[in-house]
């Protein structure tokens, strides 16, 4: 990744998992970043792995519209404009559509899909006009083909398909571009949780990972860093006939027949 973003700017919401890597790539490629986050101790761990870059955490939860319009008042104050978004922060409870509560399946849009629309809505002025501005939203696999008992989480990672190309239609004679990202299983705390539900008493969670990798033709689980230097290939200049797409990053997951 030769992408030069000195100067540049960038928010990112999640602040663990892919967000977290996001947000280390992109600062260590030169970017003033912001990284949002809800968790004091995913926080807290940010900040020491991004000691002595210019990153900073910013406690924010990214699903309430004064939370993140005070962000985007804070970076139009300290940087006047802004090139990178990328929205990675979600979460993933299991259930179908019998047994989703409503607060449950409201807590996962609000945090996986209203949080797209809300920093996006709000962090766009500081983005219009600049020709170089792009956005990332990071979707699933899971948006295209579904495990069982994943019903929240799926709909909202289809949607993010959705809006991301509704967005980049709009948005392109602004000179923002949009694309999603559709990961397969990487290695995050989300996915180290889906291991943990899904390992039977008394097995090995790190088997159970295994698993996961197996169903993919690469034969393994991807990396946060694979993950992050295909956002910073998308935010780059690089890839400035790129928007609308969705790009998967999945080790081969959708290619093969499950038969």
């Amino acid at each position: 990744m030769s992408e030069d973003f000195e100067g540049k700017t960038a928010v990112v919401t999640g602040s663990s998992g892919i967000g977290l890597g996001c947000a280390l790539r992109l600062a260590d490629l030169g970017a003033k970043v912001y990284l949002c986050g809800i968790s004091a101790e995913y926080n807290e761990a940010a900040r020491q792995s991004a000691a002595g870059m210019s990153l900073e955490v910013v406690e924010a939860d990214v699903s309430d519209e004064a939370q993140v319009k005070a962000l985007a008042d804070r970076v139009a104050r300290e940087r006047g404009d802004l090139n990178t978004l990328v929205n990675a922060a979600a979460i993933q409870p299991y259930g179908t559509i019998e047994t989703t509560a409503p607060a449950d399946w409201d807590q996962v849009i609000k945090t996986n899909l209203r949080s797209c629309y809300l920093t996006a809505h709000l962090l766009y002025p500081l983005m219009k006009g600049r020709r170089d501005a792009s956005i990332i939203h990071l979707a699933s696999v899971q948006g295209h083909a579904n495990q069982r008992n994943v019903l929240a989480y799926a709909t909202t990672k289809g949607a993010i398909h959705a809006l991301t190309r509704a967005m980049a239609v709009d948005c392109a004679a602004d000179g923002v571009r949009v694309n999603s990202v559709s990961p397969g299983s990487i290695r995050t705390p989300l996915l180290e949780f889906a291991a943990q539900e899904l390992t039977p008493p008394g097995g090995s969670i790190e088997e159970t990972l295994k698993g996961f990798g197996a169903a993919h033709p690469v034969g393994r689980v991807g990396t946060v860093e694979e993950v992050a230097d295909l956002v910073a290939y998308l935010a780059g200049g690089s890839a400035g006939f790129c928007t609308g797409s969705d790009f998967a990053i999945d080790g081969g997951l959708r290619a093969q027949l499950g038969v």
